[in-house]
């Protein structure tokens, strides 16, 4: 277990920033960038089994806390391979409600960051509610939400740790334990407000006005994903017609419709698609795929409003088997019951055909053969 390592004059944990303090500078805000390990999803159900956290002011680290915590329970064997922390690991640690005091203690008076903070946050909350201890009032910034609205979908398709890591080209690589995740979001964090500088964000109110907030509304209909499988699908957003408002693919459909409801959305046709939906259909699929094909024929099916494909949904190439007694595979515009696809370019698509015709033995000949 790592001893935790404070500096600075500690402040009481109750305290929190005043109203002006809100207008510090960026460089001259006390951020605390915390990571949690737990032993599941569940603030409610399950456990934390490391903190691990980074005290930055001014670009410059100023203090580190990080502990392993007995969480009162064994680890599941999935959450050992993905941490590597064991439950021997964790059996001679402190409990959660020895932790807490001095973690609020190292924290008071900062700005709480964490890379997905709703989940860090409610770890820590629900802790502080079992232990009878007041939760201070701590301004919170989530990397996540910060990146997805300063980093377009080209230059960041994911904004996972591991993702921006690789962007950032960060000094500490996430490992999933929680004390290298906290420095790696420390960098995450000083590269996004690289980035936002000359966007005129230069104090804490600024850049917590940046990140776009989520309106009860759009929160609360989070309830419409509750039916969702996690698996891959197509999912449909109707409005209050019944009308489809939206097509879109998933592998997970749980988990990529309830991004819709959080602040990880920032496009606004999509918002104002949120807030007319009153219903959400789902079609369960194979693989991507198949989940593919049926998205392109949904949209021919419907046109959508807010998808921008849907007014040229056959737009790409698809490989198809023919139809003759010795099939061989064609490139064409129109998606067939088992269609690969779709490409964007057609020479893509027949380079493809090409090889799997190569490697399927299927014939690449012109000439149609009768089945005599």
């Amino acid at each position: 277990m790592t001893s935790p390592l404070r500096s600075g004059p500690p402040l009481p944990a109750g305290v929190q920033l005043a109203f002006d303090e809100l207008d510090t500078p960026l460089r001259d805000t006390t951020f605390v960038v915390v990571d949690l390990e737990t032993t599941g999803g569940s603030a409610e159900n399950d456990a934390v089994t490391e903190i691990g956290a980074v005290k930055v002011r001014g670009g410059e680290v100023i203090g580190e806390f990080a502990t392993l915590v007995d969480p009162g329970r064994d680890i599941p064997p999935a959450i050992v391979e993905l941490t590597g922390i064991t439950t021997a690991m964790v059996r001679a640690a402190p409990r959660m409600e020895q932790v807490l005091p001095s973690f609020l203690e190292f924290a008071a008076g900062s700005v709480l960051v964490a890379h997905n903070a709703g989940f860090d946050v409610g770890f820590l909350r629900a802790a502080a509610a079992r232990s009878d201890t007041t939760w201070p009032r701590f301004p919170v910034v989530c990397t996540v939400k910060l990146a997805r609205r300063v980093l377009g979908r080209d230059e960041a398709p994911s904004v996972r740790l591991s993702a921006l890591a690789d962007l950032f080209h960060v000094s500490t690589r996430p490992t999933h334990r929680a004390l290298d995740d906290a420095r790696a979001t420390v960098d995450v964090l000083h590269a996004l407000i690289e980035r936002i500088g000359n966007q005129g964000v230069h104090s804490l109110t600024e850049l917590r006005d940046y990140i776009p907030a989520i309106s009860s509304e759009q929160r609360a209909k989070r309830s419409l994903a509750a039916h969702l499988p996690h698996r891959p699908g197509v999912y449909l957003f109707r409005g209050p017609s019944d009308e489809v408002l939206y097509v879109g693919t998933a592998v997970n459909l749980h988990r990529r419709v309830r991004t819709y409801f959080t602040g990880s959305e920032t496009r606004p046709r999509l918002r104002e698609m949120v807030a007319l939906t009153t219903r959400i259909d789902h079609v369960e699929c194979a693989h991507g795929l198949e989940a593919g094909v049926r998205e392109l024929r949904l949209l021919a099916a419907h046109t959508p409003p807010y998808n921008r494909r849907s007014k040229h949904p056959t737009r790409g190439w698809w490989i198809n088997l023919s139809d003759d007694a010795f099939p061989r595979l064609v490139v064409s515009r129109t998606p067939g019951v088992d269609a690969l696809g779709p490409f964007t370019a057609r020479v893509a698509a027949t380079e493809v055909a090409a090889t799997l015709a190569e490697v399927c033995g299927l014939r690449t000949c012109t000439r149609r053969i009768p089945r005599t």
